[in-house]
């Protein structure tokens, strides 16, 4: 997501695109606390909507609470108006991978594998996340893969610190996920983010020669995204050009959070745990 020229927006509007700096920024100390800002929305949002969903609601009733709470904490949704994307929230269930489009005939059912992904855009910044919500009593194939989905981006996570690399997060991720049986989804990675939402670098979740394998510097900050097929790791995109579907119809999940880099770690400004 590209940034607004100022703070002057329609309240359907996601911020217009601007050109993008080069290379990747280091964040100010300034700019790391606007993030911090936008980050806690997002986590905040995401905290209420595991409390809230519940069989019986639609895609399209969480969207509606997602969007009223960024805005109530004087925030913009990221995600509305991105590219034409129609909603505050991606919403994705079961062999749904990514950029689900919420709608008042998309009801969540018992036993549902819920992905919800949504960013807000804080004074000149944005922050983004993602969960996987088991709705109700799930199959035991389904709450292993939402664990090690959200194991994988924790293993991922404690390789961030300045002078580290790229390939140190996508390695742990990876060796993670095929300990466990499970493929990476390799069409979407993370990416940095910060004025923009998705900003150099990208961040990958397995190993490849195909991408800069950036060392990390503190300041930096990242998406972490690691995204989990049960079966093939392949997608397909479906007729309305966003949602990605796996392609032998297995479960996926997803875990996200923004992270700053420090000279000696790391901290996760999507915290749900802290709001």
């Amino acid at each position: 997501m590209n940034i607004l020229n100022n703070l002057l927006f329609q309240p359907t509007q996601a911020p217009k695109e601007k050109k993008q700096r080069r290379g990747i920024e280091i964040k100010s100390q300034r700019e790391i606390e606007i993030m911090r800002q936008a980050a806690k929305i997002v986590a905040t949002v995401l905290k209420e909507v595991s409390q809230m969903v519940e069989p019986g609601m639609t895609t399209a009733d969480i969207d509606a609470h997602a969007e009223k709470r960024i805005r109530e904490m004087g925030a913009t949704p990221s995600f509305k108006g991105y590219s034409g994307f129609p909603a505050s929230i991606c919403s994705s269930i079961n062999n749904e991978v990514v950029h689900g489009i919420p709608s008042p005939k998309k009801v969540i059912r018992a036993g549902d594998v819920l992905k919800v992904d949504t960013g807000a855009y804080y004074q000149g910044f944005h922050g983004d996340s993602c969960i996987t919500i088991a709705v109700g009593e799930v199959k035991p194939e389904a709450a292993k893969l939402i664990q090690i989905a959200e194991e994988s981006l924790y293993k991922g996570i404690e390789q961030v610190k300045a002078g580290n690399y790229l390939m140190d997060i996508a390695g742990a991720i990876q060796d993670c996920v095929e300990a466990n049986g499970f493929s990476i989804v390799e069409e979407f990675t993370g990416h940095g983010v910060g004025r923009n939402l998705h900003e150099e670098p990208s961040v990958f979740n397995f190993r490849t020669r195909e991408m800069p394998n950036v060392k990390l510097r503190a300041g930096m900050t990242l998406a972490i995204e690691p995204i989990l097929n049960a079966g093939s790791k392949r997608t397909r995109i479906l007729s309305d050009r966003w949602t990605a579907v796996t392609v032998d119809n297995s479960l996926s999940a997803q875990f996200e959070h923004t992270v700053l880099v420090t000279e000696d770690g790391y901290e996760i400004l999507t915290d749900r745990s802290k709001v």
